[in-house]
């Protein structure tokens, strides 16, 4: 019987980064057999988070080990990772050797500013999918696209899609099946309303007024330094 080959999932971790943009992924992932998550900073002190707690790396940008899986989460904190040099260059050389290369929300747009989604179908969340062409994707109206090796997935709870996905892509859809069963990943959310698409029209309205309309802005203006 061949023993499971270990796969290394690196994520990127960075101040302003939404927790369940890397828990939720993290937690499906590191029941993928073989998997060792390393979760990777600029230096190892803890990682202030958008909820209110932190998270401590294992790894900093130069001791982390080499992604087969490297994942880029979101968050507010993406505008000022966006002009990190060093954020961005590890993101370049990590993808360069990883067989899936994967964002959760708003990361995508790190992934585009290190010259990765340059003629890509992508997503990312719904509030930002305007400026995707920016970093030369074009949008696909989906939880999770897949384009070669390069997976983007939606807002934030669309990162536990992208895992399942990508564990039946690798182990197959029995595997990924029982990882979903052993998280009883079985949504019945108490609102229909998750996406605009389906969500009541005042309600997006008011919540683009008062969070993304802005954020968004602030996103382009970073994209576009």
């Amino acid at each position: 019987m061949t023993d499971t080959p270990n796969i290394t999932i690196v994520f990127l971790l960075f101040p302003g980064i939404t927790q369940l943009d890397f828990t939720a992924p993290a937690q499906a992932l590191s029941r993928l057999p073989g998997a060792r998550l390393a979760g990777a900073a600029a230096s190892l002190e803890p990682i202030a988070t958008d909820s209110g707690f932190a998270i401590v790396p294992t790894h900093d940008f130069a001791t982390c080990p080499r992604a087969d899986i490297l994942c880029i989460p979101g968050g507010h904190g993406v505008t000022d990772a966006l002009g990190d040099a060093a954020t961005i260059d590890f993101i370049a050389r990590q993808a360069a050797h990883a067989q899936w290369v994967t964002s959760v929300c708003t990361g995508a747009f790190l992934l585009g500013r290190a010259g990765l989604l340059a003629g890509k179908r992508a997503t990312t969340h719904w509030g930002y999918t305007h400026l995707l062409p920016i970093v030369g994707a074009e949008h696909q109206s989906a939880r999770v696209v897949e384009d070669g090796h390069i997976v983007t997935s939606g807002g934030v709870t669309s990162g536990l899609d992208f895992a399942l996905t990508l564990i039946a892509r690798l182990r197959g859809d029995a595997v990924a099946q029982a990882i979903q069963l052993a998280i009883e990943y079985d949504p019945a959310p108490p609102f229909v309303g998750g996406h605009p698409d389906c969500a009541p029209e005042a309600v997006t309205a008011g919540l683009k007024a008062r969070v993304y309309d802005a954020a968004a802005a602030r996103m382009e203006a970073a994209l576009k330094a």
